[in-house]
């Protein structure tokens, strides 16, 4: 089976799981061609049965903005043709969905079929989805496809509420690998950030408003007047200046590590013993996923799909957004003994199983032959 997978490239969760769903595919046998305006940050090119076609957009005076739908709607139209594919599995609703819509279209006038799959993960959804300029082309996109999922309960229901929809919406969650989590030991970052054998609490994000990362280290300096702690802060974006600020302040700047943008996660996960992501609204929360795969407790908020991933009381605990004092209480619960912490790291790791590749790939597998697609 010949399968276009269209995502961003970025270190988005949206990218995340496009690009792994993907190698797994081509890991089983089949011929994967992404499709992208640059290579997405965990994509291997020397993995057998696994190409890449970039998006290259120029820069005409005649526009005042690049119009990238009509040439990734181009692209797509000559790597369908070129590579005989039998199918695009796009994520986000627009600009991915709308271009393989008019793709598939001028396909159909060369004669040629082309199925639609569309995985919805949030912010076409949340964010511009609640933008009435937009709306028309994504409900359009959404319905026009041939196939469309959603990662998580809440995100259907979000987009029922929002869309004029008038087909099905399949959930299937966001996965884990867990076999590239078998073997995360602590390393010797441990004794780089936490030299006296201080509690490390971490955080992994875009660093946008939404992920409210000032709110991460309200939590944390609640921990830290308890017993010794120090915090890894792995990602950038635009709220790290106020975050900075915030903890020169209060004058615990040294006990607060900046990592930055890495591929490398799970190094810095395997020295961690408790994670927090307070976030506004989260469509899955795949980044709490990945935490709990390395065996490490999660505190969340209560909003979107984080319900569906950390199960209250078993892998970690939930609070309403906002309420610090909540999540302080909930993390001191976890780490007020070394029994207690390690109890719920073998549980993030049990919950983190539900989530694992095995349980997860058979029902794409099932949704893209229910497209009447040859899988071979």
């Amino acid at each position: 089976m010949k399968i276009g997978i269209v995502c961003y490239p970025t270190y988005g969760g949206s990218g995340v799981v496009a690009t792994e769903l993907g190698l797994e595919m081509a890991a089983l046998g089949h011929e994967i061609h992404f499709i992208s305006y640059s290579q997405p940050v965990r994509l291997d090119l020397y993995t057998p049965n696994v190409h890449y076609h970039e998006v290259v957009v120029m820069d005409y005076p005649l526009f005042e903005y690049s119009p990238y739908e009509l040439v990734l709607t181009s692209k797509l139209v000559s790597v369908v043709k070129n590579e005989k594919l039998d199918l695009l599995h796009v994520h986000y609703a627009i600009p991915h969905a709308s271009a393989a819509y008019m793709a598939k279209k001028i396909l159909r006038s060369e004669g040629i079929h082309l199925p639609i799959v569309c995985t919805l993960h949030g912010t076409d959804i949340t964010l511009l989805g609640k933008d009435a300029s937009f709306e028309p082309v994504i409900t359009f996109a959404i319905n026009k496809s041939d196939a469309v999922t959603a990662v998580s309960a809440d995100l259907k229901k979000d987009t029922l509420e929002h869309f004029n929809i008038s087909r099905p919406i399949d959930v299937i969650p966001n996965f884990i690998n867990m076999k590239r989590y078998e073997n995360l030991k602590p390393n010797g970052l441990r004794s780089q950030f936490a030299p006296n054998g201080e509690l490390i609490i971490t955080h992994v994000s875009n660093f946008r408003p939404v992920k409210r990362v000032e709110d991460v280290v309200k939590v944390f300096a609640g921990v830290r007047k308890q017993m010794p702690a120090k915090l890894v802060l792995i990602g950038d974006g635009p709220e790290r200046y106020s975050v900075e600020q915030e903890c020169r302040q209060q004058g615990y700047c040294d006990d607060i590590h900046f990592i930055g943008k890495t591929k490398n996660i799970g190094r810095f996960l395997a020295n961690a013993d408790l994670f927090i992501l307070p976030s506004q609204t989260e469509s899955f929360g795949l980044a709490a996923l990945e935490a709990m795969a390395a065996g490490i407790p999660v505190i969340s908020t209560n909003s979107g799909g984080l319900p569906e991933v950390n199960q209250h009381g078993f892998s970690g605990f939930l609070s309403d957004v906002g309420d610090i004092e909540s999540m302080t209480l909930h993390a001191l619960e976890i780490v007020q003994s070394p029994e207690i912490l390690q109890q719920f790291k073998v549980q993030a790791k049990e919950q983190a199983m539900k989530f694992d590749l095995p349980n997860i790939l058979p029902q794409y597998l099932e949704l893209y032959k229910g497209l009447h697609v040859p899988l071979v």
